[in-house]
């Protein structure tokens, strides 16, 4: 059973339909009880950092997600914000994030973009794989992904890296450490490609 963890932000509802479209099960957890029924999370997130961290931290969720994620038996991704949630720090804010993939987060340079309006980073973008792994079977040639951002994430160590996209120079858009998974892009608007993605993290992450 996926869980959809609910602390105020993000696309809970596109998050619910897509899982039920690929024929995954799927819950949503507002309540620490309820993560007993789950074997994965999704960390969605929209907007700033620190009111991000402030409405995990408010919600009850975050020490009894953090004692399953980091004690190894509870895979997570965290999406847009979700995934920047799981950095040490973020150049957006002031609070300390939760530090389970060690980096920080950065301010693209607008500067360096040719389009007029620069930021954010909004829109489709191809993305390229660095390391191969199960997240992304079956997604062959032309990966394209929905994103919405103007920070992102400078993972501290390049092994970290699983693939990145190209906006004015090249960054992460996918990190991994362990059973902790993060994806700048939006899978749950990136149309068959999010889909795919998303179950092969039911399935096979």
């Amino acid at each position: 059973m996926i869980g959809i963890l609910d602390y105020g932000l993000g696309n809970i509802l596109a998050f619910q339909n897509i899982f039920k479209r690929v024929n995954v099960a799927v819950t949503v957890v507002s309540d620490p009880d309820e993560l007993a029924r789950v074997s994965k999370l999704v960390l969605p997130g929209v907007g700033a950092f620190d009111h991000a961290m402030d409405l995990f931290e408010r919600s009850g969720l975050r020490r009894p997600v953090e004692d399953r994620v980091l004690g190894g038996d509870l895979p997570v991704i965290g999406v847009c914000v979700g995934m920047q949630m799981l950095a040490e720090s973020s150049d957006e804010g002031v609070r300390p994030g939760l530090g389970w993939v060690p980096g920080r987060v950065l301010k693209l340079d607008g500067s360096r973009v040719a389009h007029a309006t620069r930021l954010p980073h909004m829109g489709w973008n191809d993305v390229r794989i660095l390391a191969q792994q199960p997240l992304f079977d079956g997604l062959s040639g032309g990966w394209r992904f929905y994103f919405l951002h103007s920070y992102y994430f400078e993972a501290a160590s390049a092994r970290s890296v699983l693939a990145v996209a190209d906006y004015g120079g090249e960054f992460a858009c996918a990190v991994q450490r362990e059973n902790v998974y993060g994806v700048q892009f939006h899978p749950e608007k990136s149309h068959h490609f999010g889909a795919m993605l998303l179950k092969n993290f039911a399935e096979r992450a």
